[in-house]
């Protein structure tokens, strides 16, 4: 299964859009197989949560009262792990009610408060963002606690458009969302209609923290505007792998704000139990997960604040900012703990190029020239001296010697 869906708009100058996942990873990782609903559980604890320390991160934060807009292809409730994770009333499926294939045959949307999901993609972003723990498996998402607003917007046809997208950004903010996530982005980095935008803009304005997949077009280097992700305000989110590098797969470009881990992703699929999946589709909820544990945390926080806390925090190779992972690789417990204050903007650390270097002190050496030559006199005579006392001193102890040789008692004379 590969997700490669094209999503047509109406507007007339509209670029496609299309779900940003890589063809499918291994189910497991011991199992030759691609990914099946539903799935077998997988019992450990996937990488990119072995790195995090998860009892330390819990402990500043879970996520609770913080909702999560997942607009993407529905999320399955069948799955256990998401069943209390998701919030049935508030959803909503924005695809088209007289869809047809091909064929010209009416094609199946789904429920309509968007628990559907017959392509998975929706799901397993979720997961990530807020699958509770259950027993037989070490997945969770990272924000256990959250509630996850589920929006149907595109399918495994790509019947989503720029308008459909516009409308679910708008239903989001109309449910609550306090932080949305959307895993998809335009083909041919062509900008889409302006409606997309002013959904966003007005989502930002209510301080909602708008998470976007920067995009899989990075093979080979290539370097290009994405949307919705290089919209002003969206944090866009490339794919880093177990090194801490840029994914090969991973789209760069100025616009990217941060990196999170998008290899071998372990999460949650429709009907049950996981599977692994590559692409900055999961990198983004990983994200959205730690930016819902911000939020939970500092309510107060504007969403700028709650980016900027989540940049600062990330580890970099480099002082500031790079077109390959943005500010860094995301690290959750430095966000959850390194946070007395908020800041505004991210800034490049202390130490790497850019900042500027230690004056260094001035040395005193206590001393004229003149003091030292006397010094240095004094040292000879001194030295001198002592060396005469050690050379008489020893001339007097042989002298002894000898007399009480003889039978003489030092300093007799004989």
């Amino acid at each position: 299964m590969t997700y490669t869906y094209r999503l047509l708009l109406a507007a007339p100058a509209a670029a496609a859009l299309a779900l940003v996942a890589v063809p499918a990873a291994p189910a497991l990782a011991d199992g030759p197989d691609q990914c099946t609903y539903p799935s077998k559980k997988y019992e450990g604890r996937p990488w990119a949560l072995q790195r995090v320390l998860l009892d330390e991160l819990w402990k500043q934060s879970t996520g609770k009262g913080v909702r999560v807009a997942v607009i993407d292809t529905g999320v399955d409730v069948k799955n256990p792990q998401l069943t209390p994770a998701v919030d049935v009333k508030s959803g909503k499926n924005f695809l088209d009610k007289n869809l047809k294939d091909a064929s010209g045959n009416k094609i199946e949307r789904g429920n309509e408060n968007g628990t559907t999901d017959t392509v998975g993609h929706g799901t397993k972003v979720a997961g990530i963002i807020a699958a509770r723990p259950v027993k037989g498996t070490g997945f969770v998402g990272l924000a256990p606690d959250a509630t996850i607003i589920p929006i149907q917007q595109n399918d495994a046809e790509g019947h989503g458009t720029a308008k459909t997208l516009a409308a679910a950004v708008d239903h989001a903010v109309a449910e609550g969302a306090g932080v949305i996530n959307i895993s998809q982005d335009t083909a041919g980095a062509v900008e889409p209609a302006p409606e997309l935008k002013q959904a966003i803009d007005r989502a930002l304005a209510r301080d909602i923290v708008v998470v976007a997949s920067a995009g899989n077009d990075g093979t080979g280097g290539n370097v290009k505007k994405t949307y919705p992700a290089s919209f002003e305000g969206v944090l866009a989110v490339a794919s880093s792998d177990r090194n801490n590098e840029r994914a090969a797969f991973s789209q760069s470009g100025d616009f990217v704000g941060i990196a999170a881990p998008g290899v071998d992703i372990v999460t949650t699929v429709p009907g049950g139990g996981h599977c692994a999946d590559n692409g900055t589709s999961f990198s983004a909820p990983y994200v959205a997960g730690i930016a819902a544990l911000i939020k939970s945390k500092h309510k107060d926080w504007t969403q700028e604040q709650v980016v900027a806390q989540i940049q600062q925090t990330a580890e970099r190779s480099i002082a500031g900012h790079d077109r390959l992972v943005g500010w860094g690789v995301v690290d959750p417990v430095r966000a959850l703990t390194e946070d007395d204050k908020p800041i505004e903007k991210p800034v490049a650390h202390e130490g790497f190029s850019g900042a500027q270097a230690p004056t260094p002190a001035e040395l005193h050496l206590g001393e004229t020239a003149d003091e030292r030559n006397a010094r240095l006199a004094t040292y000879v005579v001194v030295g001198g001296a002592v060396l005469v006392a050690v050379i008489a001193g020893g001339a007097v102890t042989v002298r002894d010697a000898r007399r009480r040789a003889r039978g003489l008692e030092p300093g007799a004379r004989g």
